[in-house]
């Protein structure tokens, strides 16, 4: 039964090429002789009493802040040489290629190698491929950015955010501390600082005292 099944489907799916596609007669033996060569397949492979086992696509989600991005914009040069490498670089991000978003800044930077935004981009890139664990890599690249330009705020503030994110907040303290220091009094940055500065006070001084 199962068979005149499958030949009444080969028949109807031939002609059906045939008409629909209104192919010349010479073509006819040609389109008759791949599906046979198909139905042959699958009578040396095909398991058709197999029970069904369905599978559902997972996507990977994307290892991609959308915040810490915008917060970084907002800290950047948005049309200097960096802007195309760091535009390509959040795009590949977010379709969670993060290995390609942080070689897209390595390329960048052999273009631009003393762009403090680059080496920013890239230590938040390498942090994000690393899931989030702060690698030597990304260290370097954050300190490379302060050290190319100490008055640009995203290097220390993203750096201090990869350290305590990697259990390091002891080590983050100095660097927002620093930070919060060289802003304008009253700053919405400095502010947050100040009042994240405190919290972590309290936090050090609880794991002091757990310690003992």
């Amino acid at each position: 039964m199962g068979w005149a099944i499958v030949l009444g489907l080969l028949g109807v799916s031939l002609a059906g090429i045939i008409g629909i596609g209104r192919l010349p007669r010479a073509t006819w033996e040609l389109v008759a002789a791949a599906l046979i060569l198909g139905l042959a397949g699958y009578a040396w492979q095909g398991r058709p009493k197999l029970a069904g086992s369905p599978r559902s696509v997972q996507a990977k989600a994307a290892n991609f802040d959308e915040k810490l991005v915008e917060r970084r914009r907002s800290m950047e040069d948005r049309f200097g040489d960096a802007a195309q490498w760091l535009i390509l670089s959040d795009g590949l991000a977010r379709q969670g290629k993060t290995r390609e978003a942080a070689n897209v800044l390595v390329s960048g930077l052999r273009q631009s190698p003393n762009d403090p935004n680059l080496w920013a981009a890239l230590g938040n890139a390498l942090v994000a491929h690393g899931n989030g664990v702060l690698s030597p890599s990304a260290d370097f690249a954050y300190r490379r950015a302060m050290t190319l330009d100490p008055a640009k705020p995203a290097a220390p503030y993203f750096y201090g955010i990869a350290l305590i994110r990697s259990g390091q907040m002891a080590e983050a303290r100095p660097v927002w501390a620093a930070l919060a220091a060289q802003l304008p009094i009253g700053s919405g940055l400095r502010t947050e600082l100040e009042e994240k500065l405190i919290v972590m006070d309290r936090l050090l001084a609880a794991q002091q005292q757990g310690g003992q």
